[in-house]
């Protein structure tokens, strides 16, 4: 099994759609975690740009898709799909930048697993520009009822 995958693959894992889905490509992942890298971030379209900017906040929607993603990849591995999930905490966030896209190279998530039961999951999340962490913290997320 291939432990990567392909932007046209997340794109079928994941609920967020078009420009909607921030990672281009899963670079490694197991049972445990995930590591992804986008360009997305200097796209002047992107989806989350206010005027004209892309603000660092919205790493922590970057994690958290980083957590779908791996939640997809897991789920197509043992043959079904994965429910969909309401984000509900995020704690312990650290954001570096004021903005990101201005950032010149990809950007890297590392992602994860903490604890997971029934009621949910709780991710860690690093977010990487030239192997600096820029952003990092928790989000857990839980199934829609």
């Amino acid at each position: 099994m291939s432990r990567t995958a392909t932007r046209a693959e997340i794109l079928a894992l994941v609920p967020h759609a078009g420009a909607m889905c921030l990672w281009d490509a899963v670079l490694d992942w197991s049972d445990d975690g995930v590591l992804l890298e986008t360009h997305g971030h200097r796209d002047p379209a992107h989806p989350l740009r206010h005027d004209g900017r892309l603000h660092a906040v919205h790493l922590c929607e970057y994690g958290a898709q980083a957590m779908a993603v791996h939640g997809g990849l897991r789920a197509r591995a043992s043959g079904g799909t994965a429910p969909p999930g309401m984000l509900v905490a995020l704690r312990g966030i650290e954001i570096a930048p004021a903005r990101i896209d201005d950032l010149p190279d990809a950007l890297r998530c590392e992602a994860t697993l903490v604890a997971e039961d029934a009621g949910g999951c709780q991710y860690g999340f690093r977010i990487l520009h030239r192997g600096d962490c820029i952003a990092s913290g928790r989000a857990t997320v839980m199934p829609f009822s």
